[in-house]
């Protein structure tokens, strides 16, 4: 399939989602996955109408942010470590990984240095998976009561990495747990102010995200492909 193809595949699905859920999907956004494919597979994603690029570590995204940043809007989707904020913040629209204190300190840091303020999701194990990066669910409400203090730092939504399943529906209770927490913090003033999005949904589950109220997916393989599909 050509990026053409996948993308209107993928807007279909998202519409088909959106209908069983009483949605509009301009509520949804497209965040492509470009990690495993070069700076020609990105740009070209780009060119056929992709505008928000999703990357893991700023090595293997820095060719392709000094090609396409103004033309997409990038997105940090990894785990962030402490000492890697210097090459992020100021170079990537959105951090959809912030999940410590320390972290965030560091992120309001660099961002008083630099003038500017940071988007960011902050991530949540809702499965309680080992594995899984991000803040277990009782401790928003005191993450959320320290990020009053960091002016720099605009919390936009919650994120989430639901389980590896065969069977995409085994995702749907972290996806509504997610959305609650949202609908929670922000029913009790947790943030300056009310947060809105919920990054959650990858190519496996991205429906059932959609259904449960996703406001971003991010989606690799079954948008972006392969490389040589370019």
């Amino acid at each position: 399939m050509s990026i053409q193809e996948r993308m209107r595949d993928v807007e279909r699905r998202i519409v088909e989602a959106c209908e069983r859920s009483g949605r509009s999907p301009g509520g949804v956004n497209v965040l492509a996955v470009t990690k495993y494919v070069s700076a020609a597979a990105a740009a070209n994603a780009v060119a056929h109408g992709v505008r928000h690029i999703g990357e893991n570590r700023w090595p293997d995204s820095e060719e392709k942010w000094r090609l396409l940043h103004g033309q997409a809007v990038f997105h940090f989707i990894g785990s962030l470590q402490t000492r890697k904020v210097k090459d992020v913040v100021g170079r990537f629209d959105y951090i959809h990984s912030l999940d410590r204190l320390p972290l965030a300190e560091e992120i309001q840091k660099r961002a008083e240095a630099l003038d500017l303020t940071v988007s960011c999701f902050i991530q949540v194990n809702v499965s309680g998976e080992s594995s899984k990066h991000g803040l277990a669910p009782e401790e928003l409400p005191g993450f959320a009561a320290a990020l009053r203090g960091m002016d720099r730092i605009r919390p936009v939504g919650l994120m989430t990495m639901a389980p590896l399943a065969a069977v995409p529906e085994d995702a749907r209770p972290v996806f509504r747990r997610l959305r609650q927490w949202r609908d929670e913090l922000n029913e009790s003033g947790a943030f300056r102010e009310p947060i809105r999005e919920l990054s959650m949904g990858m190519s496996g589950d991205f429906e059932v995200a959609v259904e449960e109220g996703a406001t971003w997916v991010r989606l690799g393989s079954v948008l972006i492909g392969k490389e040589e599909d370019i």
